[in-house]
């Protein structure tokens, strides 16, 4: 008779080994990337009092993000987060290169800036009070026909 002790010890070792596996694999840290930001190289191409905006998409590439108003500069955003078991992400890089333009569409300024030049913003959450808050349908559809006036139409 084959005793089955040994083969349950090596299953048992086995499924212990996939687990302790799965556990170290869940802890490594990774790296995500984001967005694009010109080289130096790409940068040093762009002449301020020279190019134009067209210039610039050409030579550097569109931007991820330009200004709000329509006079507003290109600016090129580059994000490394890290991502470690489960912990929260954390950004550990991030890059922006700002090109401003003068009114009439030339290359003003080129900056870059840092992580460690910005400010974190502090975001509120607003909500907007309902006066509908404790009303179901029905009451809304019967409380709006106690507002109809017929001598509206008639005029």
């Amino acid at each position: 008779m084959v005793s089955t002790a040994p083969t349950l010890r090596r299953m048992a070792r086995f499924g212990l080994t996939l687990v302790l596996i799965g556990t170290l694999s869940a802890c490594a840290t990774t790296y995500r990337n984001h967005g694009y930001v010109p080289s130096e190289d790409e940068l040093a191409e762009v002449i301020v009092g020279v190019d134009t905006r067209d210039t610039v998409a050409e030579t550097v590439g569109t931007p991820s993000s330009s200004g709000l108003l329509s006079d507003g500069g290109y600016y090129y955003v580059r994000s490394r987060v890290r991502h470690q078991g489960l912990r929260e992400p954390k950004v550990v890089e991030r890059q922006l290169v700002a090109i401003s333009f003068s009114s009439n569409g030339v290359v003003e300024n080129i900056e870059r800036y840092e992580l460690e030049d910005g400010q974190p913003v502090r975001l509120t959450r607003r909500v907007t009070e309902s006066s509908i808050r404790d009303q179901g349908l029905i009451r809304q559809l019967l409380g709006n026909l106690a507002n109809f006036n017929p001598g509206q139409f008639l005029e």
